[in-house]
């Protein structure tokens, strides 16, 4: 592929929430046609889209009757619960997949990923084990030790992850992992807890022709195993940076494929540890929003289509922080709007998500600060003046 590609593709969207809406605006500022699929009508991507189709992406030939339909040019995932092994058929009939059918394949899955960054390439990783029963995943557990992390093999937004303090908590940490996986596999993954300084995103950019780049380093404070803020730049040292550029250059160079890498590590106090992978941006990256010339979706957009990417201005402490609703609603209304937008840089997206349950992702407050610590308050404060009615 190269930066003579004509525009406009016709893009398919597999998964079409807050991410795949601002992936979406972004693919149309430059005249692209977009079809948004999820499991469910009006998700916040279909809301802005040329069209959208309701499916389940579990489904082959759900997939298969879409794709003769629209006949897309690029297949772009933007979640993990899709039938991977159809997206190599289309893949073989010419079709882009993003990153790679290969690549989607292997990141859909935290068991495929963290074999190949700590068996086939020798990345530093926490200590991990799977279990697919109760009694597997207590054995793992007493190996392991505690405190552990215990997650589905698949789920998204860290849906299904705790932290689990003892032997007692093994079997609740194992209902709740069970309850929120994503796809058709019963399968967890145990990891050895890691008392880091700071968890950082590092959004690593793999294009066709061109050399891997990087943002700057993003820092995210999770809750429930769910991102709850996120601010740029992360404050780490220069030699941490660097260790952790390489280690995602390595993991990317070896999935292949072009498009922006979502990838996250621990930081300890002598250690870059590598910990997940998207290949897709990344929900910590909406900080981007606010933070540079480019944001995580336009970079997408750039890398998926070969178009070249001059470069990437980090304008400052920035921050994002999240909008969460607290009860079950299927008649979504805000208040405090205006309140959360009256202070000086700071901006807000709400997603358009037509229903609602407690801890649900609603929308995002963004804010920019003399330093990392003044945008993260100003972030907190907007996102908390926000109420869903």
């Amino acid at each position: 592929m190269n930066n003579s590609i004509k525009l406009p593709q016709k893009l398919m969207l597999l998964g079409s929430g807050e991410l795949g809406k601002e992936f979406v605006i972004a693919a149309q500022r430059l005249g692209n046609y977009i079809i948004a699929v999820d499991r469910y009508a009006n998700a916040p991507a279909m809301q802005v889209a040329d069209c959208s189709e309701v499916i389940s992406m579990l489904s082959g030939d759900d997939l298969e009757t879409i794709v003769g339909k629209h006949k897309p040019d690029f297949i772009i995932p933007e979640i993990e619960a899709i039938r991977t092994e159809k997206l190599v058929e289309f893949e073989q009939r010419g079709i882009k997949v993003i990153p790679t059918a290969a690549a989607t394949n292997y990141t859909m899955n935290r068991d495929r990923i963290r074999e190949l960054a700590h068996k086939e390439l020798g990345i530093r990783t926490a200590k991990y084990g799977y279990a697919k029963t109760l009694e597997e995943l207590i054995a793992v557990s007493n190996d392991i030790g505690f405190p552990n992390v215990v997650k589905p093999v698949m789920s998204s937004s860290g849906k299904g992850q705790s932290v689990v303090q003892s032997k007692s908590e093994v079997e609740t940490a194992w209902n709740y992992a069970i309850a929120n996986s994503r796809g058709d596999t019963q399968k967890v993954i145990v990891e050895e807890f890691i008392n880091f300084e700071i968890e950082i995103t590092l959004l690593t950019i793999k294009q066709w022709n061109a050399p891997t780049i990087f943002c700057s380093p993003i820092g995210h404070r999770q809750e429930r195993g769910d991102y709850q803020e996120s601010w740029q730049p992360a404050e780490i040292g220069e030699d941490k940076i660097l260790k952790s550029q390489e280690i995602a250059k390595k993991v990317t160079d070896a999935l292949g494929g072009a498009g922006i890498f979502g990838v996250e590590f621990f930081i300890t106090k002598d250690e870059v540890i590598f910990s997940e992978l998207s290949p897709r941006p990344h929900d910590t990256g909406m900080v981007t929003l606010i933070s540079q010339n480019l944001n995580e979706f336009e970079l997408h957009l750039r890398a998926i289509l070969g178009l070249p990417i001059p470069n990437i201005e980090q304008f400052g402490p920035s921050a994002s922080a999240v909008i969460l609703a607290s009860e079950k609603s299927d008649s979504i209304a805000f208040a405090g709007v205006a309140d959360a937008l009256s202070e000086k840089d700071v901006d807000i997206r709400l997603f358009g998500k037509p229903t609602a349950h407690p801890y649900r992702r609603m929308g995002v407050a963004l804010a920019k600060g003399l330093n990392v610590q003044e945008a993260r308050e100003k972030a907190t404060r907007a996102a908390n003046r926000i109420k869903l009615i």
